[in-house]
């Protein structure tokens, strides 16, 4: 990271170190470093075996943003930073074939453009210099090209356009397609770029005539990228074929969201630029990976379901391509799957499994996993080595943050970050996992935060926080927070209970479809049982309870704003407030649909029973509102409708808009302001305290 942007983090720390305790009452551990967490991610390990490399973010408080960078480990010796960008990240790193450079994506001026740094360190050189920056890219199997992806420039009939009539857009036909661009790859080339003048006319300082024709090494430029593919649709994700010549990629008619569900697979010849289509289903269709031979793939599909998609499984599939058949594989596997490889030993898989995430590994033949026995609680990605058994993991258990891992499958894996000890020495709560049965029977998990000093003859304020989705999960965590001080509530005295409500992903998918044509209600039975259910344990004082959620726990939030006064307050994070007035308002109509299973104009009751809006009368409880101003998938609409519901009805709320958010706060600045409007407002209603000012000296 950049030296300013360490003075800023720490002056900003020791801020929080100072003022921001004695505003935080009752806890030792302050916003700001909660925020200031660092994490890890995205590892790779070259084909050689010898290197790691994998991402860590950080807070970057000087530019209110969120730093990138690339680490790197050598034969599992202590990591390093690899790269620097100044001003912005350092992303989507890739190991060359030869396992000699990582490259990786940065903006340093001149839009995003690729770099390669080698793997013993040093300097990055530019590979690209694209005027309209490099969208994703991938290395060919024999490291002399690279694929990528980029939007179409503005035409000169849209620039025209905009100088005549101004700025204005059509609902479902302003956008850019992307396309596949091919661009050639020579180190030599590359290091010594610029370092020769190249002009236009073979004339030097000393001539006035012309010059015998240049040789090859008298002049190097970067090269020049050749667009491959054309046509009205959008390339999203492709992969090499393993002998080079050829690129699997995914299609659809344009990039607006709703398009994937016309995605297909199609291969382009690299050559001659011919393009096949391979898979067409009525739906979408989304290749992962190629086998290790070149003769399959392995791909997703809904085939021809487009009512359910969003709540069922997803379905993997292995297409032969001698043959141009298909057959299902990993039916056994009742949840959602991310495809992670496909090497010489099998087809690997991510999947959870209530609170915890596995791997499981797939007989290409037979069709059938089997999970493999990792020893963390959760694997978030696993990475191969293409010419060695070396995989490089991250993941964690349940009280650690996230860490990187390296080594071989069936042995101790290296741990070669040291990740958790960020926060040795905090005071962090006990998370237990918790079961009860909801009001239709439905067994129901939940994450339950504890003091360390929990004292079982107590009754302690309950806060409960609830995931977005609905297909999230919450896991147990020793820092959960977004903009929720989760960490500083226990610490102060309170449980907080994270609800798995129906819905949620990771109890496979029956359970997931337990709220379609019941959302709000079921759901809303959930988190009420489970309410009940400590209460019977007689842990908590049901006079000090508050509800909170972001996106769908934000709807969730205010159904229990208009339908029950059990709670003293609540807070809404973009949520929706109105079920018709999201549906006409966001940019996933077919999400509605599914859930509800009808448009409004076919059948308004599911909509009226499932709205919180609908009992605005009924509503007591003082209720917070959280948005973002440019909000699409959650739009804006519903903060004001409830809102206004509210006010008219004289009960205590408040609307807070981040200014130029969309669906997410993801600013550190903003995410500590939209954390300090929650801690205010529970603690006045359920604390009883008068509300403490933002430290702004």
């Amino acid at each position: 990271m950049a030296t300013f942007k360490k003075i800023g983090f720490v002056f900003l720390l020791i801020l929080g170190l100072t003022g921001n305790v004695m505003a935080q009452q009752g806890s030792s551990i302050t916003f700001e470093k909660v925020i200031s967490l660092k994490q890890v991610g995205s590892p790779l390990v070259s084909p050689d075996g010898k290197t790691v490399v994998y991402s860590v973010t950080s807070t970057d408080w000087t530019n209110n943003s969120y730093d990138t960078e690339i680490w790197l480990s050598r034969e599992g010796g202590a990591p390093m930073p690899l790269t620097r960008t100044a001003k912005g990240s350092s992303t989507s790193a890739r190991i060359t074939p030869d396992s000699k450079f990582v490259s990786f994506l940065a903006d340093r001026g001149e839009k995003n453009q690729l770099y390669i740094i080698p793997v013993t360190g040093g300097e990055a050189l530019q590979v690209s210099k694209d005027e309209d920056g490099v969208g994703s890219y991938e290395w060919s199997p024999d490291g002399k090209r690279l694929a990528y992806t980029k939007a179409e420039a503005e035409s000169k009939k849209e620039k025209t356009t905009k100088e005549r009539f101004g700025a204005f857009t059509i609902e479902g036909e302003d956008f850019k397609q992307s396309h596949l661009w091919l661009l050639n790859f020579h180190y030599d080339s590359i290091a010594l770029a610029g370092q020769v003048p190249c002009y236009p006319v073979k004339k030097d300082s000393l001539q006035t005539g012309a010059t015998p024709p240049a040789k090859p090494h008298d002049c190097f430029k970067l090269p020049v990228a050749r667009k491959v593919t054309s046509g009205d649709f959008h390339v999203t994700s492709f992969a090499w074929h393993p002998d080079g010549r050829t690129i699997a990629f995914n299609r659809q008619p344009n990039p607006l969201i709703n398009s994937s569900l016309r995605s297909d697979i199609a291969i382009l010849n690299v050559v001659t630029k011919e393009v096949k289509t391979l898979v067409s289903n009525p739906t979408g269709d989304f290749f992962s990976k190629w086998s290790p031979d070149g003769k399959s793939f392995v791909y997703s599909s809904s085939l021809d379901d487009s009512t359910t998609y969003f709540f069922k499984n997803n379905r993997l599939f292995i297409y032969d391509t001698p043959t141009a058949k298909s057959r299902e594989i990993a039916q056994t596997i009742d949840e959602n799957k991310n495809v992670l490889d496909w090497n010489e030993k099998g087809i690997y898989l991510g999947a959870l499994e209530k609170t915890k995430q596995k791997v499981f590994e797939v007989d290409p033949k037979s069709g059938k996993a089997k999970p493999l026995n990792i020893k963390l609680d959760l694997v978030n990605t696993l990475a191969f080595s293409k010419n060695t058994d070396v995989v490089a993991i991250s993941g964690r258990n349940h009280a650690d943050l996230g860490e990187i891992y390296t080594g071989k499958l069936n042995k101790p894996l290296k741990k070669i970050t040291a990740n958790t000890e960020q926060i040795k020495g905090w005071n962090t709560p006990i998370n237990e996992v918790i079961t009860w049965q909801s009001t239709d029977g439905a067994s129901i998990d939940g994450v339950l935060l504890k003091p360390r000093n929990y004292d079982a003859s107590k009754k302690y304020p309950l806060l409960i926080v609830i995931h977005g989705g609905p297909t999230g999960i919450d896991l147990p965590d020793p820092t959960p927070s977004y903009v929720y001080p989760m960490l500083q509530w226990v610490e102060k005295g309170a449980l907080v209970l994270r609800v798995n409500y129906r819905g949620s992903a990771g109890y496979g998918e029956k359970f997931r479809s337990l709220n379609v044509r019941n959302l709000g209600v079921g759901d809303m039975w959930d988190v009420m049982s489970g309410v009940d259910f400590l209460a019977k344990k007689g842990m908590i004082d049901t006079t000090r309870m508050g509800s909170m959620g972001w996106s769908q726990g934000g709807y969730i939030s205010a159904f229990l704003t208009t339908n029950t006064n059990r709670f003293k307050a609540i807070s809404v994070g973009a949520g929706i407030s109105n079920w018709v007035t999201y549906y006409v308002n966001t940019d996933i109509t077919p999400f509605t649909r599914q859930y509800l299973q009808a448009t409004p104009w076919a059948d308004m009751d599911i909509y009226l029973k499932t709205s919180p809006m609908t009992n605005i009368n009924k509503a007591s409880t003082p209720t917070l509102i959280q948005h973002g101003e440019f909000d699409r998938r959650v739009p804006i609409p519903n903060a004001y409708e409830l809102y206004r519901g509210l006010q008219d009805r004289g009960i205590p709320s408040r609307l807070i808009v981040y200014k130029g958010f969309g669906h997410g706060i993801n600013k550190p600045k903003e995410r500590l302001a939209a954390t300090w409007h929650n801690w205010q407002w529970f603690n006045h209603y359920l604390f009883g305290e008068a509300e403490p000012a933002l430290p702004v000296e």
